[in-house]
């Protein structure tokens, strides 16, 4: 009886697990699922680009997606852009400045629908390089390689100068 009743429970276990494995159209969870964003209406994205010196006068921006493909191109004015983005466009996007006035491609990533004013330098140029090392231009990985490129001094990170006195930040009160 004992047995029998051991072959049942197993023969139960073996059934279900066999019934489980067979559906072909279970779901795929995503471990992080996260929301695409995109463009809902045409949206004009400008700034200026610099070498940190001085602006870069001349030259033309590429607007491309995460995986390359070109979206719009555009020319330097002045070292002013203006790129007209077409709706429905997913982020994260690229812009990439080539100028034949400074041979070092200055890039920086867009992950955010709702801004449309940047500054392109080598410091967004080092960011959008770190972010994509770490495995894309998600917004995690672009704070943390922000956080872990651009330095601030250990002296600089509050105004209240050494051991919390104020009158010593800056060489005292002015």
């Amino acid at each position: 009886m004992k047995r029998q009743l051991i072959k049942s429970l197993l023969i139960v276990i073996l059934a279900s697990v066999t019934l489980a494995g067979c559906d072909d159209k279970q779901k795929q969870v995503k471990a992080f699922p996260h929301e695409v964003k995109k463009y809902t209406q045409p949206t004009a994205l400008e700034g200026t680009v610099s070498n940190n010196k001085a602006n870069i006068k001349t030259g033309k921006i590429k607007v491309t997606d995460d995986s390359g493909r070109s979206i719009t191109n555009a020319e330097l004015d002045n070292g002013h852009f203006r790129v007209d983005i077409p709706a429905h466009t997913e982020l994260p996007l690229l812009l990439t400045v080539t100028s034949e006035a400074d041979a070092e491609q200055l890039s920086v990533a867009v992950i955010d629908d709702k801004i449309t004013k940047y500054q392109i330098n080598p410091t967004t140029t080092a960011i959008v390089k770190a972010a994509k090392a770490m495995g894309g231009y998600s917004k995690a990985n672009m704070v943390r390689a922000a956080e872990e490129t651009v330095h601030v001094p250990d002296a600089n990170k509050t105004s209240s100068g050494w051991k919390g006195d104020p009158t010593t930040q800056y060489g005292g009160w002015h």
